[in-house]
């Protein structure tokens, strides 16, 4: 980061996070952390078991597993240091941990799109093609669009956070959020931020509306499809095999919607804290939930592992 004329060269930020009094501060400590504990908890179950189950190693838990995984480092990227920050109140930040902060979450950010797009193509393939399902999405191509999630998502973030580290921040480095936010750091840099606005509406309709707008095509499809079935079991059946997934792209879309639709003002600033709390914390939480409750080929097998686990002991 280059210095600004007649300031101080040092390389820190301060990141705002919540305003409360220590009473507050400690409830806030103690509510994240429960949320935070339950994220890995709860994503971290979902790779296990899917990796110690071969009746889950199918397509669809094969991107389920890399969902979780974008859940565990997207919320372990931001919320272990506001955990700091509400404990110590030690608000500082180096410029370096703030870009490392802001990759972290702009490669899961990316990555969790094109997972979710490969999903829905999963669904799409299942339901609208079943005959050539296994023909198609075999495991080479199940590997190779996983891969590309991350590998993109990687590129993009990088690129992203070399182009950030070069901006000038002479106007403040007051970042008020509880995270290095990248719309926010891009308004205290100092110059023309007319390219940086340029810059954002190519990503955001590169990495975020072209994946919704497959998304969307791919359940127009689906449910045209199950429309046609004639059975009334046959459709809930076939339906049921799709919730889990639209759920979660609700969970994911609509938090990011507001906050990209929102008017920008001071007044807004709390709201902006707690929707990206809830796309940070509360939906990583959620995800796993949202697969396991009513899916029976998860809880058969945690119940198998369980069973395998006691006579283990036994022995």
């Amino acid at each position: 980061m280059a210095a600004c004329p007649n300031q101080s060269t040092e390389e820190e930020f301060t990141i705002v996070a919540f305003s409360a009094p220590p009473v507050g501060q400690f409830t806030i400590f103690i509510g994240v952390l429960l949320m935070y504990l339950m994220t890995i908890l709860g994503n971290v179950t979902i790779i296990t078991i899917v990796y110690v189950a071969p009746k889950l190693h199918t397509p669809m838990y094969m991107f389920l597993c890399n969902l979780s995984l974008v859940d565990v480092t997207t919320t372990s990227s931001c919320i272990p240091k506001l955990l700091v920050i509400t404990l110590t109140q030690d608000h500082k930040i180096s410029f370096h941990g703030c870009i490392i902060q802001l990759f972290f979450f702009m490669l899961c950010a990316c990555a969790e799109t094109l997972i979710l797009t490969s999903m829905a193509y999963d669904r799409y393939l299942a339901i609208c093609k079943p005959l050539q399902y296994y023909l198609i999405m075999n495991k080479k191509l199940c590997a190779l669009m996983a891969a590309s999630s991350w590998l993109i998502g990687a590129l993009n973030s990088l690129v992203l956070s070399l182009l950030i580290s070069v901006l000038l921040f002479c106007k403040s480095r007051d970042i008020n959020n509880f995270f290095c936010d990248l719309n926010i750091m891009i308004s205290l840099s100092s110059g023309d931020t007319k390219t940086w606005k340029l810059v954002e509406i190519f990503e955001d309709i590169v990495s975020a509306f072209t994946p919704f707008v497959f998304i969307i095509t791919s359940y127009v499809l689906i449910i045209s499809s199950i429309l046609k079935i004639h059975s009334r079991d046959g459709r809930l059946k076939a339906f049921s095999t799709c919730i889990s997934h639209l759920i979660t792209v609700i969970l994911f879309y609509v938090p990011a919607m507001f906050l990209y639709f929102k008017e920008e003002s001071e007044n807004t600033k709390e709201q902006d804290k707690l929707l990206s709390m809830l796309y940070l914390v509360v939906v990583p939480m959620l995800n796993p939930l949202v697969y396991s409750l009513r899916n029976k080929d998860i809880w058969t097998a945690i119940s198998k592992v369980k069973m395998a686990r006691r006579e283990l002991l036994r022995h």
